[in-house]
């Protein structure tokens, strides 16, 4: 009887300690095929491409065989992404529905080799600044990263407070530690299966933009735009022959900070050294201090293991180039560049593919300047205006197809050789639009800009003030607000061998208003435009008043009465 209840309890043991077994881990070293679609950051301005602050995010598929064991079991899917964002991973193919999805926290670094080795033995690595003498003594790891403490025959000391270049050696890995960002997945299969898993998800870090070059003709009628597609990848890990594409325009995301593992910094704290008798109140470098005074071989070197060594990234690599035209498809309302061939989105890298390339792309010289009204002393000395190259984005003009943000460099030949002769950004531009390249200013067509006459207090020149009165007549205006008129007068100059086209555009700010111009004003963008022809070697003028609007006063309930009667 007894055995057979020992017998029993042994059986109940057992079949608890297999209930509370850690399920078995399956290792996915890397992906067999990839994916990477760009998002562009959406509030980017023209600025360069910063790999470490990099606003935009991607959308990665990868496809990857594992061998699952029946019953529950850990999927790890080593090599993700960085800047993996874990509760947008949706993980396809599985035999049953995936359960927990952790992302990996346990990454190399110099704050989790100290944490790691907490009371093992290491080695420290010291080097003579005098002799360059390297010495290498065992110790034992004490407390760190928050302040190194070790144990050594000597006593106890703090890493880095001796004075000398030194640096921990450890002789294997710790376990649990990786070099790869990992996804773990918690799955169940009712039996031993090879699954291909098709794992999506998000990640961060990552974006993209277009550059122009634009090669104006010797006809100075027309030129050859071409285009460069720039994807950046600000994360570790590379992705290797992958399908890319690049999504243009700006998809709605909630701009959600997502909690990223931390494995924190090694603080260096010179604290105990030797015994608090023998220390002098003075003298005690700071910790800053101390960093700064290592060689920057040392203070910037690779984390050393026994056997291995893991380098630092070459971020100075010159940019690798893809000589295969992007095509351009519809994704909704966005547009979506898709890179023929694969292509490897390097890690802390850039990669350029060509975006377009169109010959003989037809254009309109013009010039362009904003007049603006509001200062009440303008320099009457002539100033250059802008030169624009204008193109109409039509199929039939040399173009037709949607140009994504980006800057653009101009160039025209001289003497047989490309020169540069400005620089300018393009936004985005939908098929039909107009396409404007600003290429600096002029230094043959000028304007100049004056006031010939300021009005009395009271002067209304054409009885404005009557009309909008009898326009309006329930309205009532503030006697007090009474500015004077100005006339203005503006010249332009040519003194090219050809035509100049002027686009001046009057910038009138409430409570102002630009009437009776000498010369038929147009509009544009909702403000009035005087599009001048200046012959060569020639002059035009323009004299318009600056005429200050009535300016209304709060409505009384007596006047609504007034409208209801």
């Amino acid at each position: 009887m007894l055995r057979r209840l020992l017998s029993a309890l042994l059986l109940l043991a057992a079949s608890a300690t297999a209930a509370f077994a850690a399920p078995p881990v399956v290792v996915s070293p890397r992906a067999e095929a990839v994916a990477v679609t760009v998002y562009r950051a959406p509030l980017r301005s023209d600025a360069d491409l910063d790999l470490d602050w990099l606003r935009g995010y991607a959308l990665i598929t990868e496809t990857r065989t594992v061998r699952l064991p029946a019953g529950t079991s850990v999927v790890r899917f080593e090599g993700v992404s960085d800047g993996i964002i874990p509760a947008s991973a949706i993980a396809q193919g599985l035999p049953g529905p995936p359960g927990e999805k952790n992302r990996d926290a346990r990454l190399i670094s110099a704050a989790s080799l100290v944490e790691a080795a907490l009371g093992r033995r290491v080695h420290v690595r010291r080097t003579d600044r005098k002799t360059g003498r390297i010495t290498e003594s065992e110790a034992i790891l004490l407390s760190g990263p928050d302040g190194i403490v070790l144990q050594t025959r000597e006593g106890f000391e703090a890493l880095r407070c001796a004075g000398l270049p030194e640096t921990l050696v450890y002789d294997s890995l710790p376990a649990g530690l990786t070099d790869k960002p990992t996804l773990a997945v918690t799955t169940t299969s009712p039996e031993v299966t090879v699954a291909t898993v098709r794992l999506s998800y998000l990640a961060t870090g990552f974006d993209w933009r277009a550059n122009y070059v634009a090669e104006v003709a010797p006809d100075g009628r027309t030129l050859d735009l071409f285009a460069w597609l720039t994807l950046a990848n600000g994360n570790g890990e590379s992705f290797a022959d992958a399908r890319t594409m690049a999504v243009a325009g700006k998809p709605n995301a909630e701009d959600k900070q997502e909690e990223q593992p931390d494995a924190g910094e090694i603080q260096l704290r010179c604290w105990p050294q030797g015994r608090t008798h023998e220390i002098p109140l003075t003298g005690l470098p700071a910790v800053g201090d101390t960093l700064n005074s290592l060689p920057q071989t040392y203070a910037s070197d690779a984390i050393v293991v026994t056997g291995t060594r893991i380098p630092k990234p070459n971020l100075e690599s010159p940019i690798p180039i893809t000589t295969v035209v992007a095509t351009q498809e519809e994704l909704g309302d966005l547009k979506l560049y898709r890179i023929p061939i694969p292509v490897t989105v390097a890690a802390r890298g850039q990669k350029q593919v060509a975006l377009l390339a169109r010959k003989a792309v037809t254009f309109e010289r013009r010039y362009s300047f904003w007049l603006r009204t509001d200062d009440r002393d303008p320099d009457p000395e002539p100033v250059p205006v802008s030169m624009l190259l204008r193109m109409e984005n039509r199929k039939e003009k040399g173009l037709g197809l949607p140009l994504p943000q980006g800057k653009a460099a101009v160039f025209q030949s001289a003497h047989g050789q490309p020169l540069l002769v400005g620089e300018t950004a393009i936004e985005d531009s939908a098929v039909g639009q107009q396409v404007e390249l600003s290429v600096g200013q002029s230094n043959d067509v000028r304007i100049a800009h004056r006031i010939v006459r300021k009005g009395d207090e009271g002067d209304d020149d054409d009885g404005a003030g009557e009309a909008v009165e009898r326009k309006h007549r329930r309205a009532r205006y503030d006697p007090t607000y009474n500015p004077r008129p100005e006339l203005h007068e503006v010249e332009l100059s040519n003194a090219g061998p050809v035509e100049a086209l002027v686009e001046v555009i009057i910038a009138v700010n409430q409570p102002w208003e630009a009437v009776r111009p000498s010369v038929r004003l147009g509009v544009k963008d909702g403000r009035k435009l005087w599009l001048a022809r200046v012959p060569a070697q020639g002059r035009a003028r323009l004299s318009f008043t600056l005429r200050p609007v009535p300016k209304l006063l709060p409505r009384r309930p007596d006047d609504e009465r007034d409208e209801g009667d």
